[in-house]
């Protein structure tokens, strides 16, 4: 698998979410029918997502899932899968909008290209293309 694209695609990802979650919370929050509450919520994540995007980025050149990108591997994967169970679980008892639709599929995705790259050893991988 090109670790390089999955990195990069997610730290892209992330890094927009982070963005605007940092500079439009009020915003967002009323597009998705939240009460407006404290934006410093929403901008932490914002800030979560952006940190995380930042690392998904300087490390999309290392080899991920072997012993020293692993760490990243398993962050990733965790994050993605957790968030996605999360969203599934409340798509489940409130009204479907396309955006979280789409978001919680996007998380989807994620989690199983990451549960790939983190449950397969990439010596093996190039092994047997050899």
């Amino acid at each position: 698998m090109n670790t390089r694209l999955l990195m990069t695609a997610s730290a892209l990802t992330m890094g927009l979410t982070g963005i605007a979650l940092s500079f439009l919370p009020q915003e967002l929050a009323g597009y998705l029918g939240w009460s407006k509450g404290e934006p410093v919520v929403l901008q932490l994540l914002g800030a979560l997502y952006f940190g995380f995007a930042m690392l998904n980025w300087t490390a999309k050149a290392s080899l991920i899932g072997g012993i020293y990108g692993r760490p990243v591997a398993m962050g990733n994967f965790t994050h993605f899968t957790v968030g996605g169970l999360a969203l599934l679980k409340w798509l489940g008892g409130h009204s479907v909008s396309p955006f979280l639709l789409t978001f919680t599929l996007v998380y989807a995705l994620f989690a199983l290209l990451f549960g790939y790259v983190f449950f397969t050893h990439p010596k093996l991988k190039a092994r047997a293309v050899s």
